[in-house]
C-alpha cells in the first residue's frame, strides 16, 4: 500500500484496507499467543516404585535390579526411591539399541567365542 499522493476521494478505500490489515494482524496475533500459552505437560514428575513398575511394565524385583546394575536414575529420600519420567524417558532413549545382521563368520566367531573349552595341560 504505497499511495504517494493521496486524495479526500481515496480515503475511504485507504481506511478500509487498513482497518482488514489490523483484523489480520490481529487475528495472528492471538495465534501466536495461543500457541505460546498452551498449558505444557509436565514430565518432571516424581514416581513412585509402583508406578515405575507399571509405566516400564516390569515387576519390583526386576525394577530393583536394574536400579542396581541397570543404572536407571533414582532419587533416594530417606528409606523411598523416586524416579522422575522425564530422566527414565532419557534412559530409555539411551539403552535402544539398533542391531546391524551379522554375516555368517562373525556369527560363527561369536559362537566360538562363547563356547568354554578345556585348558589344554602343558607338556612338561
Amino acid at each position: 500500500m504505497h499511495f504517494k499522493n493521496l486524495t479526500f476521494n481515496d480515503l475511504p478505500t485507504v481506511v478500509g484496507e487498513l482497518c482488514k490489515r489490523i483484523e489480520s494482524l490481529e487475528t495472528v496475533l492471538k495465534n501466536s499467543l495461543a500457541v505460546q500459552n498452551k498449558v505444557k505437560e509436565n514430565h518432571h514428575v516424581p514416581m513412585t516404585v509402583d508406578e515405575v513398575c507399571t509405566y516400564l511394565g516390569i515387576s519390583k524385583s526386576s525394577f530393583y535390579y536394574k536400579v542396581k546394575h541397570g543404572g536407571i536414575p533414582v532419587i533416594k529420600q530417606g528409606k523411598h526411591l523416586f524416579v522422575y519420567r522425564d530422566e527414565l524417558d532419557k534412559w530409555l532413549e539411551t539403552g535402544r539399541k539398533v542391531q546391524v545382521p551379522l554375516t555368517f563368520e562373525e556369527e560363527q566367531t561369536q559362537m566360538l567365542a562363547a563356547t568354554r573349552r578345556k585348558a589344554n595341560p602343558k607338556n612338561v
